[in-house]
């Protein structure tokens, strides 16, 4: 995969740029890479399109800044904007997942000239502000059982630990939220035991020896030099950009116009935390959702561990599309 180092209005990027023709734009989210998307660039050149995947603000090549307000949906989406005009791309499918994809909804809310097509991976689309700051709600959850938002939202307790044991963290967390373990067995584990906080790892399940089904060693050498050099901040600001998130969304739900498309895994725990009725929420505030797909069998990340049908769902939504 060919990779372009950019600087578009003094903030660095670093993105695969490959192929010609209509623009795919892919944004993926924690622990995540432009490389998360390895298994989606050829299929789609292949198909006639031109794939931009960045390393997202805060992670690999991309530039990280310290300041928790530039995690913001808004503020990536923005940036995005800019980074696609730049490449001189009028309209984009935009593709999410995890965190990219409130950021891929904001830009369709915020720049809807610029979205083509909006297809959301694992993150349903949430119209609705919750009636409490993220962070108290957070705080009132890790009470009852280990919750790595809360624990996340904490000022360089995670970075610490995780920048600590880099390969260790991907391993557990990559094998958490995979279709082999049930992920929300960790909030059987307390935030604290005899008075001390647990960190992730203390709950995290040991991983099996690679290779897996869908995640070779060196695969994953790939993300561990890169969060062994870039540290984890700047991915979990965009878990500390919670509050600011909420400030920024409005209290009237939004709906999103632009054609659009959902995957996610059946085992993904991210489902169960948004809710049993998220999905038709979704429904109701995007009235050109084409499509709801999901993998039985697959956890979280899906473009990894059900590479060739997430492949094929992205290309037969962008050939459904008018780009006139």
């Amino acid at each position: 995969m060919r990779y372009r180092r950019l600087t578009v209005d003094g903030f660095g990027w670093n993105v695969i740029d490959e192929g010609s023709g209509p623009v795919v734009l892919l944004c993926h989210g924690f622990p995540g890479l432009a490389y998360s998307w390895r298994h989606q660039v050829q299929p789609l050149v292949s198909a006639g399109y031109r794939v931009i995947a960045p390393d997202m603000p805060g992670y690999g090549g991309t530039d990280s800044p310290a300041a928790v307000a530039e995690y913001t949906y808004l503020s990536a989406a923005g940036r995005l904007d800019a980074l696609l005009g730049s490449l001189g791309v009028e309209r984009a499918i935009v593709v999410g997942h995890d965190f990219g994809a409130p950021t891929a909804w904001t830009l369709a809310l915020e720049h809807p000239q610029r979205v083509a097509g909006l297809v959301l991976l694992a993150m349903p689309y949430a119209p609705d502000r919750i009636p409490v700051r993220p962070s108290e709600a957070f705080a009132y959850l890790a009470r009852k059982h280990f919750f790595h938002f809360d624990y996340f939202m904490q000022p360089d307790l995670a970075d610490a630990e995780l920048d600590a044991h880099p390969r260790e963290f991907l391993t557990r967390i990559f094998y958490a939220l995979s279709c082999d373990y049930r992920y929300l067995d960790i909030w059987q584990h307390p935030s604290r035991r005899e008075g001390v906080r647990l960190g992730y790892l203390d709950v995290l399940p040991e991983a099996p020896d690679l290779p897996w089904s869908w995640m070779t060693s060196e695969e994953l050498d790939v993300y561990h030099a890169a969060f062994q050099d870039s540290g984890f901040t700047g991915g979990l600001n965009w878990y500390r950009a919670a509050d600011l998130n909420w400030e920024h969304q409005s209290a009237q739900p939004r709906v999103i116009e632009q054609p659009a498309h959902f995957l996610c895994g059946g085992n993904d725990p991210v489902l169960t935390i948004a809710g049993h009725d998220a999905v038709d929420r979704m429904r109701e505030m995007m009235p050109d959702l084409r499509g709801v797909e999901t993998f039985s069998g697959a956890g979280h990340f899906i473009q990894m561990e059900r590479a060739d049908e997430v492949s094929a769902a992205l290309v037969s939504f962008a050939a459904s599309l008018d780009w006139a």
